[in-house]
């Protein structure tokens, strides 16, 4: 063997890049394209990502960023089904109404 050391040192990343990785996954783009470019393994993002939802369904929080972002998409949704629902009260009502007439 030569005498360089092949022990490998573990980088360490704080909350805020986690975070912002994950805000950057939570958009849309791709685990791959977003390891690529920060140089980081896409196994570490999948982990940071993994974590975070374990965090966020445990209640204790996780990143933050999955409650957020869930809590905007419950919003939504929950819009959503309001007005199908509506909607479909609506044509119920004129199927009522169209079929009295024959």
């Amino acid at each position: 063997m030569t005498g360089k050391s092949s022990k490998k040192t573990r980088r360490k990343y704080d909350a805020s890049f986690k975070e912002d990785v994950l805000k950057m996954v939570m958009s849309g783009r791709p685990v791959s394209e977003i390891a690529m470019a920060l140089g980081i393994s896409e196994n570490l993002v999948y982990t940071w990502k993994k974590n975070a939802q374990k965090g966020a369904e445990a209640g204790k929080g996780g990143t933050g960023v999955y409650d957020a972002e869930l809590a905007k998409e419950n919003e939504r949704l929950r819009a959503e089904l309001k007005r199908a629902e509506q909607e479909r009260d609506i044509l119920k009502k004129a199927l009522v109404v169209f079929s009295r007439g024959t």
